[in-house]
């Protein structure tokens, strides 16, 4: 397991199909464990988990549009709820499933949640000292 808990940057990037089969839930080569740490820390991590479902999701789709032998409009309706639902939980999973991308690439567990929540606090601070500039440096109080 790894030591280090920093997100560094990397301007490797998984391929296409590397990517495809990271985002149905395989795994990357080690070179590319800093880009699956960043990838689930920096902003607009949801927004990209959200599009790893939409693949994960769009097979199944595909399947009940084309495939079920009933009208089209029962198809739709049909693809449209399976879409809402598989939405819906990976939703509800979003911080276990991106803990557990993390700790295949062989990070310590929590450690995408601790970098997000670190990246938060400094952005509660810097935003405290825009909106209270006598607070500048941490100085004065709020009580």
């Amino acid at each position: 397991m790894r030591t280090q808990h920093a997100a560094p940057a990397t301007s490797r990037r998984p391929t296409v199909l590397q990517w495809l089969r990271y985002a149905v839930g395989g795994g990357l080569p080690r070179e590319l464990s800093p880009w699956v740490l960043s990838d689930t820390t920096r902003p607009g991590w949801v927004r990209r988990h959200v599009a790893r479902s939409l693949v994960q999701l769009a097979p199944l789709v595909v399947i009940c549009l084309v495939a079920v032998p009933v009208g089209m409009g029962y198809r739709l309706t049909a693809a449209a709820g399976g879409l809402m639902v598989g939405l819906m939980y990976s939703l509800a999973f979003v911080v276990e499933t991106t803990e557990h991308r993390v700790a295949k690439a062989g990070y310590p567990a929590g450690t995408a949640a601790r970098l997000r929540e670190e990246r938060a606090e400094r952005a509660r601070a810097a935003r405290a000292e825009r909106h209270h500039p006598y607070r500048v440096g941490g100085a004065g109080s709020f009580d």
